[in-house]
């Protein structure tokens, strides 16, 4: 970030908002130009050696990509789009951002400040729309307000349990001029991201850790979002307890960490599920006990004292009482909890999980990797894309079957290595997230994992894949079904496939419209040679593989049943 600046500066509020974003760091956003954000749009043109603009094809893929980067980076995403239907059109990625706590700052801009409230033409009521999606939204209204309001929105967006924040700038505020002062915030009256750790709580956190006999680490994404991954190993290695991490808390810790049991929830590892009502403490460090995890809440932990690491207070007490929240930034929470507990080994304990991990295996794993049947299977295509990544790319993944696959079988060697859509499950996430994360990160090779369903729904963002040359790995696994809702109906509804039937595109056309490389596997003994070809590739490569067409994930806890209840099949 740049020095606050102290001398005013005569410039337009559309000026404003770019100095603004230089000022905040921001070096790219994702957007898509109209007619009450066309001053913006201008300015930006005078400072595109500065910030770099992706020309998106829909302004949902604004906010995804945003997001895609801001999930790699740690950084605030940032868009920037017109009034009206471009407005709406953001509404579902702020709110995928709100419930996953990324942080974005959505620039959105609007009719003139006269004509408000008049349903002039692309005039939508944007803020009232967002306010229960945000963490923190604006209407501008005075170019003199742009700077407070930037500052304040980056500030907002970043800290604490992040968010996306909004800001509606009507067309007089991005015409009108203004003596420019920034000043970059540094606190908010009433607003407490950071509340302070209590050492009594971590005492008393501390004393039924050292008391605990069969205690699970839940892991979440906050660690991830507090950068706390080491201070996590440290204690885990100290206590020897063994770990499970929610889909938002992969790759927090590496996949071969001797104290990763799996995953957790409703298609998480067996072991994890059955263990949460055999352990005595479950230790919540950066989650929300979401309902994917809990499943029957009356039935969760039936054993366990609980002990919830948790910055947000409204999580505490939510949906699981905790023996013993401790809240605060689990950064500087988890240091104090380590230096409260004991050297311990729980290796009888931990063997409980590999035991667990062997029935999987034999019961459901080693049937998925190495199938006795004609049909190529979704695991083992993802397992045979993570090696030849050496298990070391970022995985994005869409929603369906895939991603619950993908969590699974991709592995993860260094943290922020998954972007994925979790407590929304929004399909068309995964493309544009695919962008923003690999822009966000050209260093790594970032591997998008897409169904055919969700791939269509957000298909166009290929056009900026093309333009903006970014060479995004794609894997589409296509069943022609809508898979995920397809299992269900043939678990819980007789097999009656409503509609979840897709009579697909040629996908090799499509790609080759938009100048993409790609390859298409039918047959298990093409399938290497074409997952070579994907990892050679130096710029985008869609590699579609026709996949078994009634595959299931399991395990599955059913709805409505106990973690205890997860099936094998």
């Amino acid at each position: 970030m740049k020095e606050s600046q102290t001398q005013p500066v005569k410039m337009t509020g559309a000026e404003a908002v770019m100095q603004s974003l230089i000022n905040e760091g921001v070096d790219l956003v994702f957007g898509y130009p109209g007619g009450a954000i066309m001053p913006v749009y201008d300015a930006l043109y005078s400072v595109r050696d500065k910030i770099n603009h992706i020309l998106v094809r829909h302004e949902q893929g604004a906010v995804h990509a945003a997001q895609g980067y801001s999930r790699v980076t740690g950084k605030a995403g940032t868009c920037i789009v017109t009034s009206g239907p471009a407005a709406t059109n953001t509404v579902t990625g702020i709110a995928d951002a709100n419930i996953d706590s990324t942080p974005l700052v959505v620039i959105v801009g609007q009719v003139g400040s006269t004509l408000l409230g008049t349903d002039a033409f692309q005039e939508t009521d944007i803020v009232g729309i967002s306010q229960p999606i945000t963490k923190w939204n604006y209407q501008i209204t005075k170019s003199e307000e742009i700077p407070w309001a930037i500052a304040r929105a980056y500030y907002i967006a970043r800290s604490g349990r992040p968010g996306p924040v909004l800001l509606d700038i009507t067309k007089d505020a991005q015409f009108g001029s203004l003596d420019y002062v920034y000043k970059q915030r540094t606190s908010v009256r009433s607003y407490t991201p950071y509340p302070p750790v209590d050492p009594y709580q971590v005492e008393e956190a501390g004393r039924l850790v050292n008391l605990a006999k069969k205690p699970m680490a839940l892991i979440g994404q906050g660690v991830v979002l507090a950068g706390a991954e080491k201070e996590l190993i440290e204690f885990l290695e100290k206590t020897g307890i063994p770990a499970a991490q929610t889909l938002l808390g992969l790759s927090a810790i590496p996949s071969d960490h001797p104290l990763n049991v799996g995953t957790l929830g409703m298609h998480g590892n067996y072991g994890p599920n059955i263990m949460t009502n055999e352990s005595d403490l479950l230790i919540a460090i950066g989650m929300r006990f979401d309902d994917r995890v809990t499943a029957d809440t009356r039935r969760y932990g039936t054993k366990a004292r609980v002990i919830h690491m948790e910055i947000d207070p409204a999580e505490i007490n939510k949906i699981i009482h905790a023996d013993a929240p401790v809240l605060g930034n689990v950064k500087e929470s988890l240091p104090m909890l380590t230096g409260k507990v004991s050297k311990n080994d729980h290796s009888l304990w931990l063997e409980e999980f590999k035991a667990c991990y062997r029935i999987e295996d034999e019961r459901l794993i080693s049937k998925e990797l190495y199938p006795d049947k004609p049909q190529l299977t979704m695991p083992e295509v993802i397992r045979r894309v993570s090696a030849a990544f050496n298990d070391d790319a970022i995985m994005v993944t869409d929603v369906g079957q895939h991603q619950m696959m993908a969590m699974r079988y991709f592995k993860f060697r260094q943290t922020r290595s998954v972007v994925t859509s979790g407590g929304l499950g929004t399909m068309g996430f995964g493309l544009p997230a695919a962008i923003g994360a690999k822009l966000g990160r050209p260093d790594r090779e970032v591997c998008l994992f897409v169904g055919d369903g969700g791939f269509q729904m957000t298909i166009q963002e290929l056009g900026t894949i093309f333009q903006s040359k970014v060479p995004v790995k794609i894997v589409l696994l296509n069943n022609n079904f809508l898979g995920m809702v397809r299992q269900w109906q043939e678990m819980f509804f007789d097999y009656r496939y409503s509609f979840t039937e897709l009579i697909n595109p040629d996908f090799q056309t499509i790609a080759k419209g938009y100048h993409v490389p790609s390859v298409k596997v039918t047959e298990r003994q093409d399938l290497d040679e074409a997952i070579g070809k994907l990892a050679a590739a130096e710029g985008p490569f869609l590699l579609e593989v026709l996949v078994e067409k009634e595959g299931n994930v399991f395990p599955m806890v059913p709805a409505g049943m106990s973690v205890e209840d997860v099936r094998l099949e």
